[in-house]
């Protein structure tokens, strides 16, 4: 048994290096949980259920793959579903040194925890959710580094939360 993984973060939105990150977890493990962090401290663009919708219609087709959200600290979350891998991506080595405390503050708490870091493929290096929201703000062409499933679903999100305001 290869066990199972959760692959953490707030997703505001998904992007073409998350959905890559999934696909090859799933190469490794038995299943992997996408868990959505609410993250009220990042205020994010989108809320937790639409950033949930978007990622289950982002990993429908891949099997052993579920969607959650989650509001308690990642260690705890873990705990409670019997995981001890976490993933992270790592783009550059400013996110090395974010992610090294985080690994090492979540395996504080939950001492069975370990976190493997995938390296984004070439063409997903530069790609973040800060980048995708920013092109939108300026109404950029921005579905090229979504999955395609979900391009017009994160617009129309998008335009809702610009009508808001």
């Amino acid at each position: 048994m290869r066990k199972l993984a959760i692959y953490p973060g707030t997703f505001d939105p998904v992007t073409n290096g998350h959905l890559d990150i999934i696909k090859r977890s799933v190469e490794i493990f038995d299943n992997v949980i996408v868990a959505v962090a609410h993250s009220s401290a990042k205020n994010p663009l989108f809320s937790l259920d639409e950033r949930i919708e978007i990622l289950k219609t982002s990993v429908c087709n891949l099997p052993n793959v579920r969607v959650e959200g989650f509001s308690n600290l990642l260690a705890d979350f873990a705990k409670e579903k019997g995981a001890r891998m976490i993933i992270r991506g790592l783009r550059a080595v400013s996110d090395f040194e974010y992610e090294l405390q985080m690994g090492y503050a979540n395996a504080s708490l939950n001492s069975v925890l370990e976190t493997i870091y995938f390296m984004p493929t070439l063409q997903n290096a530069f790609i973040s959710s800060s980048v995708v929201r920013t092109i939108m703000l300026h109404n950029g062409a921005f579905e090229h580094l979504v999955p395609s499933s979900v391009a017009d679903l994160i617009l129309t999100f998008y335009n809702k939360h610009k009508e808001q305001k």
